[in-house]
């Protein structure tokens, strides 16, 4: 471990589930590894394992042949002992165990650090493992406000490390090459974009009433910087998502994945205006605090962007659950997960289908793990500052939705000319807790 560290080191000071890969047995990856000399390892260390970071670890392991876990950390023991038993008997790895993420970043055999923790928890993790010299893996939403998105954004030009988002659709060829064709001018002038996530999937979630702590969970490191309230199994583990103490809803949620490619293909960050309206109206009397039906429109000038979700519903524009629509004058394409096709207006060009061929979870962590050994970080798929923008205008959605008025947004200031609005662009930290500084 320590020459590789060496050369990430001194490298530094020179110069963001899944798919198809998902799809083999995990004991199938353990001998599929090449054998690499030791000294060529990267240590990778989880703060947060339960769900995605468990998808992006494995997907990194069996991708990047010269990783191997050495750390895995999480509040819930629980989850330690299932992952650290997966570890063993898939990958033949046997990880330290910590349930305190300040310790996993002391650890000297950690060279970078996946981040799967809430939401409310990513800029402080993030900003932490930069400053201890860890390159960053962190899951998307990079963080659950606009504030916290800049802070990231400064700690990774600060400490000169490696930070790529898990947004990997960035990462899937058929994702790059409708962008190629975008780009192509084929469409003619395009005024209107749409992305959207129908998540017929999501069924209400009943009330519960309060309950003790489970065994082996360290709760208050769980809440972290969140208000201080008493245990409650809907907030916890996957169903966080809802409230929004530790996150943003479908907003953040899918929107940071679609909401990222609608900005990309125009070439936009900053909108004239945002407005939004919705509420629970699936399930208007279930335990979730975050709308479960929404529209938000923004306002770029030359282009309009629309945002849609609604839970408990499959029948999304264009017959898709989720997607993007580009909408020019000669035609639409039309972009998922599964592929894009271009649907012409009258007979104003042809039409086109592509398919996914490949895993875009796979392909974004190699990228990172091949940007921690060459340091070009222009090399990156998912950079933080792409996550960021991406973050910070899906918070403004939610913000124009809490206020409930059109805001306008002032990019010289990055301000919204409405001090209701702008009071909910910080978050307010709680437990002695700090917020990272700009």
């Amino acid at each position: 471990m320590n020459s590789r560290r060496y050369f990430i080191s001194n490298s530094a000071k020179v110069v963001t589930g899944m798919g198809m890969m998902s799809a083999l047995p995990e004991e199938s990856f353990a001998f599929m590894r090449k054998r690499i000399s030791p000294n060529d390892k990267i240590g990778v260390g989880v703060i947060g394992i339960n769900g995605m970071g468990w998808a992006d670890l494995s997907a990194m392991l069996k991708t990047n042949p010269e990783t191997v876990c050495t750390a895995i950390c999480d509040v819930d023991n629980n989850v330690l002992d299932k992952r650290a038993q997966e570890l063993e008997k898939n990958f033949s790895m046997k990880p330290a165990r910590y349930n305190d993420h300040s310790k996993l970043l002391q650890d000297k055999h950690v060279d970078v650090v996946i981040i799967g923790t809430p939401d409310h928890w990513h800029c402080m993790q993030a900003v932490e493992a930069c400053a201890a010299g860890k390159d960053v893996y962190v899951e998307k939403p990079i963080a659950n406000s606009i504030y916290e998105c800049r802070a990231m954004v400064n700690a990774q030009e600060r400490y000169n490390r490696v930070v790529q988002v898990g947004q990997w659709q960035r990462s899937n060829a058929h994702f790059q090459s409708a962008l190629e064709f975008l780009r192509s001018e084929k469409l003619g002038k395009i005024r209107m974009v749409k992305s959207w996530a129908y998540m017929g999937w999501m069924k209400n979630i009943p009330r519960k009433p309060d309950e003790p702590v489970p065994a082996g969970v360290n709760y208050d490191m769980w809440l972290g910087p969140a208000k201080k309230r008493p245990f409650n199994a809907n907030r916890f583990h996957f169903n966080f998502r809802w409230f929004w103490d530790y996150a943003g809803g479908l907003m953040t949620d899918w929107g940071v994945h679609l909401v990222d490619y609608a900005l990309l293909g125009m070439n936009a960050k900053d909108p004239l205006t945002i407005m939004a309206s919705g509420g629970k109206m699936a399930y208007p009397d279930d335990a979730a605090e975050t709308p479960d039906t929404l529209a938000t429109v923004y306002d770029f000038g030359d282009f309009i962007m629309l945002w849609e979700h609604a839970q408990a519903i499959d029948g999304g524009p264009y017959g898709r659950t989720h997607g993007i629509a580009y909408i020019g004058n000669n035609g639409t394409l039309v972009l998922d997960r599964d592929g894009w096709e271009v649907i012409p207006e009258g007979k104003k060009m042809e039409a086109v289908t592509v398919k996914r061929t490949d895993d875009g979870l796979s392909n974004n962590t190699k990228n990172f793990i091949d940007v921690v050994k060459s340091r070009d970080f222009s090399k990156l798929n998912a950079p933080i500052q792409q996550g960021a923008i991406v973050a910070s205008v899906c918070q403004m959605g939610n913000i124009a939705y809490k206020t409930g008025r059109k805001l306008t947004w002032d990019k010289k200031t990055q301000l919204f000319t409405d001090k209701e609005a702008n009071r909910l662009i910080t978050p307010e930290y709680h437990n002695n807790f700090k917020l990272p500084k700009l």
